[in-house]
């Protein structure tokens, strides 16, 4: 049985940073493209980051471009995602999710995590 756990999600104030965690275990991790979406209150889910799974190519969002890093641990069977300079508009459950197909589309993941619930506080 494939689980997905996301942690490290909290209330912070702008311009601070979080890290966000994924375990993930019962699949092959390395052959996994691993992504993170976010879903706002009366907003769908939107793509924030992906990385596939042996190159490690990784995809961002224009909007976490240059301020939200992702990384994987191939070895640990972890996706991380790390949010810096966080804005009051990062405010979302995040979710980790997994993908045998492509990496930016929502519908292409097969595994999704319950979330973790990201507040930014301006």
């Amino acid at each position: 049985q494939v689980q997905l756990v996301e942690s490290g999600g909290g209330l912070v104030q702008a311009g601070d940073s979080l890290r966000l965690s994924c375990a993930a275990s019962g699949l092959t991790f390395s052959t996994y493209g691993m992504g993170w979406f976010r879903q706002a209150p009366g907003k769908e889910r939107e793509f924030v980051a992906a990385i596939t799974g042996l190159n490690r190519s990784q995809y961002y969002a224009d909007s976490v471009k240059g301020r939200f890093a992702i990384s994987r641990n191939n070895a640990e069977n972890t996706l991380y995602l790390q949010m810096n300079s966080l804005k009051p508009e990062d405010t979302a459950v995040y979710y980790c999710a997994a993908t045998k197909r492509g990496v930016s589309r929502a519908a292409d993941y097969d595994y999704w995590g319950r979330g973790t619930q990201v507040t930014v506080s301006s």
